[in-house]
């Protein structure tokens, strides 16, 4: 049962998020509702398949998971190394630097990261579906933006060296929080001694 909340908030998420790449069926429903009504309903579809997501996953793992196949602890490891520039990159789509700059979007790079990272180390099927699905989203999306003929939301400024430390300083402690104190509290999972 677990598993299938979890694909049905999914396909919620994606849904909202791949409409949004639809750039004229998106301007259409801005017109007919209003850009405030719009922004309202994409955030509460999200919100709403995040939740499921969320409490899917949660279910699945709480009643037992089907095991695909077993990742070398060596894994586990390689993705605790990996999440430090995955959380920075996506601390860096905010505070624009040079890594912004250089990347374009790395908001994306780091779920790019966190997904495959979280495939190395776990091998039941609902962790391939769920980060399955989120690198799958972010490489669609990447892809989307190269095709793109407007130019999406207003232009923020980029700033210099000073927003990339900034950036990497946030991302270590985000990432050291979601490491030690997130991850095994609200995931359940240590992400050391493992």
């Amino acid at each position: 049962m677990g598993l299938l909340v979890m694909i049905l908030g999914l396909v919620l998420f994606f849904a909202a998020h791949v409409f949004t790449t639809k750039r004229e069926t998106r301007a259409q429903a801005i017109a007919r509702l209003g850009e405030g009504t719009y922004k309202i309903l994409y955030s509460l579809v999200s919100l709403a398949g995040l939740a499921l997501i969320i409490w899917g996953f949660g279910h699945y793992r709480a009643a037992g998971w089907i095991d695909v196949w077993y990742p070398p602890k060596a894994m586990k490891h390689i993705t605790l190394v990996l999440m430090l520039p995955a959380v920075i990159l996506v601390v860096a789509s905010y505070l624009r630097g040079r890594i912004y700059a250089t990347l374009k979007h790395p908001m994306l790079a780091g779920i790019k990261l966190w997904a495959a990272a979280h495939l190395l180390a776990n091998g039941d099927l609902g962790s391939i579906i769920l980060f399955g699905s989120f690198l799958g989203w972010a490489v669609y999306d990447r892809i989307s933006l190269k095709h793109r003929t407007d130019s999406g939301g207003p232009p923020i400024p980029v700033g210099g060296v000073t927003n990339d430390l900034i950036a990497v300083a946030v991302g270590v402690v985000a990432y050291l929080a979601l490491a030690f104190a997130f991850h095994p509290v609200v995931i359940g999972v240590p992400v050391v001694g493992v």
